[in-house]
């Protein structure tokens, strides 16, 4: 075995960074305490393992004063943590908060910088269905019209294709087993609906709200009815 995937798989088998990954995964900074918290974990144990990710570059860190802040290091990071859990043994449902938390989860999160679960593929599949994005391999490409749609929605496809970064690729969503669009365009979008209020983030946790005017916005532009 490559030594290098060893590492990393050794890296992710312990169940305190699988943790404090999986709580990086809303591709936002968090404070080292509370990652410890998060992954119910002492704040001593929570620095070692996220020293641990960081010599990996799993992860980077921010410094502002005397406080560290850490987040997954790229979008690619967050690809392989979602592919991996796309092949992971379901785990057992413990109490209705669990089943609470995993139906919000599964319904709408952030996959890292773009939107997953159920309402990520369902968005995709609608802007495919509709001749805007195309399916080319593991890339979309967008048509003419999809260059309509996401202009007159406040996106700048030149600006997003200039990026240091994949375009518009797909990403195996874990809980749907279909792809949803991730990329510099699916990172676009996720900040053009939360700043227009079709959705909102959730309180610690990664998982998305749709608002009533959300609702109305993808029954009107997406021809979805949630």
């Amino acid at each position: 075995m490559n030594p290098n995937i060893a590492k990393i798989s050794s890296l992710l088998s312990d169940p305190s960074r699988s943790s404090i990954l999986l709580s990086l995964m809303d591709g936002r900074i968090h404070p080292a305490g509370e990652l410890a918290y998060l992954a119910n974990i002492k704040p001593q144990t929570a620095s070692f393992h996220l020293n641990k990710l960081l010599e990996a570059k799993l992860i980077s860190v921010e410094k502002h004063g005397r406080h560290r802040y850490y987040r997954l290091s790229n979008s690619e990071a967050a690809s392989v943590i979602e592919q991996l859990l796309s092949i992971a043994p379901k785990e057992k449902v413990t109490s209705l908060k669990d089943s609470k938390e995993k139906s919000d989860l599964h319904f709408a999160r952030t996959c890292y910088d773009h939107l997953a679960g159920y309402v990520g593929v369902q968005i995709t599949n609608s802007l495919v269905e509709q001749g805007m994005l195309r399916k080319v391999d593991l890339n979309f490409e967008v048509t003419s019209e999809g260059s309509l749609f996401f202009s007159n929605f406040g996106i700048n496809e030149e600006q997003q294709r200039n990026k240091r970064r994949a375009f518009a690729r797909c990403c195996l969503d874990w809980s749907e087993r279909q792809h949803h669009l991730a990329g510099a365009l699916g990172n676009a979008l996720l900040v053009r609906m939360l700043e227009e209020k079709w959705i909102v983030r959730m309180p610690k946790t990664r998982a998305i709200k749709i608002t009533q005017s959300g609702k109305t916005a993808f029954e009107k532009y997406l021809k979805m009815y949630i």
